[in-house]
């Protein structure tokens, strides 16, 4: 039974270990390492540690709201219409192209079309 010492050893100091950090991190009274002097100690379940207005009343916006909605629904806006709007400059487009220019200048295909006039 010499091997079930050095567990039981390693078991108590990680044991110890664990406690230790348990109280140091919030488990235990005292100061916390989160919080510093003459703020709250424990967060109280609110977005942002903001309370909810009373009821009937509205949340008064802070002075960078507007503006940062309107720049991000303007921001949106033209990413939409600029990136739907950009041309197609793939190289499978640019190929498809100068095949149909090598093709007609064959005399294989038509006038692009697409239905077979010959039959």
């Amino acid at each position: 039974m010499a091997p079930s010492k050095p567990i039981a050893t390693a078991a108590g100091t990680l044991r110890h270990r664990l406690t230790t950090t348990l109280r140091l991190r919030g488990g235990g009274e005292g100061p916390s390492r989160w919080t510093t002097p003459g703020h709250q100690d424990r967060p109280n379940g609110y977005f942002l540690n903001r309370t909810p207005p009373p009821p009937g009343q509205s949340r008064k916006w802070e002075d960078w709201e507007l503006p940062c909605y309107i720049t991000s629904f303007l921001t949106i806006v033209i990413l939409g219409v600029g990136l739907n709007a950009k041309p197609d400059l793939t190289i499978e487009t640019w190929a498809h192209q100068k095949a149909l220019e090598r093709l007609q200048a064959q005399g294989i295909v038509g006038s692009g079309s697409g239905s077979d006039e010959s039959e």
